[in-house]
């Protein structure tokens, strides 16, 4: 398992930080049907559930992230978590893009649980993981997208740099075919405790990722 730790001026800005961590092997392959059935089940129930971008804000993992980004310094509105980018997308009848097996499983806990999630890949980061407030200028290539400002983001770093946030993730340790091996980590910012969003990340992992064991971590 990686080494994975907060820094003390994120927990000092925001308090409420709880970082859920799960590391596995994996097959990366094309989304079985029954995982984007699942996928449309759980789409479906967000449109009944939160038909206003103002519902979604509200959603408690949501307004969290919210309130940690101003805290940290970020303006919310203009930097949302990807779990409210998903929402409001969602809401406009747009749908996701489906990329894989393994990028599909995120979001889902993602949209399942209101928190925004990232999954790596273990061969492309270091064995040293903090989480803590980026530095001013900070900025990477991100999925998607050219360089993007991660400044005052509460980002994964490791002797690199920045590699994933709540928000953005970069393409150096974004999934691939070849991809063996992953990290799959919760933002829990205003979470108290994460056990059951971990037993549902490796649920989706064990059934249609080929992930049998799994690597754990509930940082407080």
């Amino acid at each position: 398992m990686k080494n994975i730790r907060i820094d003390s001026r994120l927990k000092e800005l925001y308090p409420k930080a709880v970082l859920a961590c799960v590391q596995c092997r994996v097959q990366v392959k094309e989304s079985p049907k029954e995982l984007l059935n699942e996928l449309k089940k759980t789409e479906d129930r967000i449109q009944e559930t939160c038909p206003t971008n103002s519902e979604i804000a509200k959603r408690e993992p949501i307004a969290h992230t919210r309130e940690a980004y101003k805290a940290f310094g970020k303006e919310p509105g203009r930097y949302r978590g990807s779990s409210e980018a998903m929402h409001r997308r969602i809401r406009q009848g747009k749908g996701l893009y489906y990329i894989n097996n393994v990028v599909d499983c995120n979001n889902l806990v993602s949209l399942k649980t209101g928190y925004s999630m990232g999954v790596y890949d273990t061969a492309q980061i270091g064995e040293e993981i903090v989480w803590k407030v980026a530095e001013p200028g900070s900025c990477y290539r991100g999925i998607g997208k050219e360089e993007i400002n991660v400044e005052f983001l509460p980002v994964l770093e490791d002797e690199q740099g920045p590699f994933g946030n709540p928000t953005s993730d970069s393409t150096r340790a974004m999934i691939r075919e070849e991809t063996k091996e992953v990290l799959m980590c919760i933002y829990g910012l205003g979470a108290l405790s994460l056990e059951t969003e971990m037993e549902e990340m490796k649920r989706v992992l064990r059934i249609y990722c080929g992930s049998e064991s799994f690597e754990e971590a509930l940082i407080l």
